[in-house]
């Protein structure tokens, strides 16, 4: 079992080879329950529920998802 700092720097790693913002690739993996593969189909079909946890623990007002930029105030 990994230790939270462990999962951090995976969960890091992880945004950073998607080019998806840490706020994002965080909320995916905490609805995904840390299961990679879950994380994985949820990164690519979307999810309104990862975009609201991922607004709600940073002041930005864009994040990004892969190739795409989410404004806050269309979520």
């Amino acid at each position: 079992m990994q230790n939270q700092q462990s999962k951090v720097h995976h969960v890091g790693e992880w945004a950073s080879l998607r080019n998806t913002s840490p706020e994002i690739a965080e909320a995916i993996f905490e609805v995904a329950k840390y299961d990679e593969k879950m994380a994985e189909k949820i990164w690519e079909n979307g999810s309104d529920e990862v975009l609201s946890l991922a607004f709600e623990r940073t002041d930005k007002d864009s994040l990004f998802w892969g190739e795409q930029t989410i404004e806050r105030k269309n979520v």
